[in-house]
């Protein structure tokens, strides 16, 4: 059966998942001065004691570095990256081996325009923060800090000006499902080049947040492939079911149908920016906790995401890329032997669900995605 291209590049690129990760996010510390009340991290005032040591993060970016190109990108997160005091130390040691890194620190006062420029001066090019609402109202009851929306804008502003690449991540739930499409207008108002939607975990704090439901999410991402047509790139995390959608929608294919909540985001997103102006620009690399992704703790553990909970292994003890390649688990994900729905439906390797939200509800990490509409249908919510 002759292949499209996207089905070529993609099968060349689950190959090379299957060698080394295309992205390792490290948590490098846990300390932060914000209390967002869904936080992954369950971040709190002051480092750790036991997190890893500025020679240990060293080790880690050589093993990165003894892997062909294209090497995997080093994320550099929290809590907040910006409370390591060796953090220009550990850039500039990726930088002298040609290990790529970005940083995704937090809104506050650590993120001066002289931090910025300094951060481009030692040759970080990608930047990514928060925006959780369209309004402080909203924002800043998520963020745990009164003015950290305005804050947040004028952020936007200095980053942008300061000639980085910035991602917006925003975590779609109950209290923000209707503002999606003016948080896209947002984006567009402030030159955003990517926007990057996290579909909630119970996991951290956010045991305590309402996830939104199979149907919205089914409308969500409906929704996304539209706000992907007006000029920044649209990508998900733990909603890998967008790129079903996106692929159903490109080749025609029926799926479920959308709600009310879609037709009201269609219609705000083009009251607010017009028709589209670009192509769809929702990528479909297959990656998901586990295959192309793993993260490590602040203290060296290694897990298939920051939301999957489960221990491969730790820095202090094992290889990074050795647990990545050998696991069961990861083997087991980037093979897509998935239970139940997941391990039947013709999306699963371009899908796969979230193998975190999974964990989350069953403790089941290759259990089905109970927020896929396709797992968990709701018929008498659509029209």
């Amino acid at each position: 059966m002759e292949l499209h291209a996207g089905d070529h590049r993609r099968q060349v690129l689950q190959r090379r998942f299957n060698d080394r990760p295309l992205l390792v996010f490290w948590e490098m510390t846990k300390a932060c001065d914000l209390a967002c009340f869904h936080c992954r991290a369950d971040a709190q005032r002051e480092p750790s004691p036991c997190e890893l040591s500025t020679d240990e993060g060293r080790r880690m970016i050589d093993e990165l570095a003894e892997l062909a190109s294209p090497r995997p990108i080093l994320i550099l997160t929290g809590g907040d990256c910006l409370k390591r005091g060796d953090l220009m130390e550990l850039i500039d040691y990726a930088k002298s081996v040609a290990v790529p890194v970005a940083l995704a620190p937090s809104v506050t006062p650590l993120l001066t325009v002289e931090k910025m420029h300094e951060l481009r001066q030692h040759g970080i090019k990608t930047v990514s923060i928060s925006l959780d609402g369209m309004d402080a109202a909203t924002h800043d009851a998520v963020r745990g800090v009164p003015g950290h929306f305005d804050a947040t804008m004028t952020t936007l502003g200095q980053l942008k000006s300061a000639g980085f690449t910035v991602q917006v991540n925003t975590t779609v739930m109950a209290r923000n499902v209707e503002q999606m499409a003016d948080i896209a207008h947002i984006l567009h108002a402030h030159h955003i080049d990517i926007w990057e939607v996290f579909f909630l975990i119970s996991t951290g704090r956010g045991t305590d947040v309402n996830a939104s439901t199979p149907q919205q999410n089914e409308d969500i991402c409906h929704f996304l492939v539209d706000a992907s047509q007006y000029g920044f790139t649209v990508r998900s995390v733990e909603g890998p079911f967008l790129r079903r959608v996106n692929q159903q929608r490109h080749e025609k294919t029926p799926g479920p149908a959308t709600s009310d909540l879609y037709d009201r985001l269609h219609l705000r997103l083009e009251q607010l920016l017009g028709a589209p102006t670009h192509d769809v620009c929702a990528p479909s690399a297959a990656t998901r906790d586990g295959n192309g992704i793993v993260f490590i703790g602040a203290t060296g553990d290694v897990y298939p995401s920051g939301f999957l909970p489960l221990a491969l292994g730790n820095l202090r003890h094992s290889s990074l890329v050795e647990l990545y390649r050998d696991n069961h688990l990861m083997r087991a994900i980037r093979d897509a032997a998935f239970l139940g729905v997941c391990g039947t439906c013709s999306y699963r390797q371009l899908c796969g669900g979230s193998r975190s939200r999974a964990f989350a509800v069953s403790g089941q990490p290759l259990a089905s995605d109970p927020a896929c509409i396709l797992v968990s249908p709701v018929p008498t919510a659509a029209h």
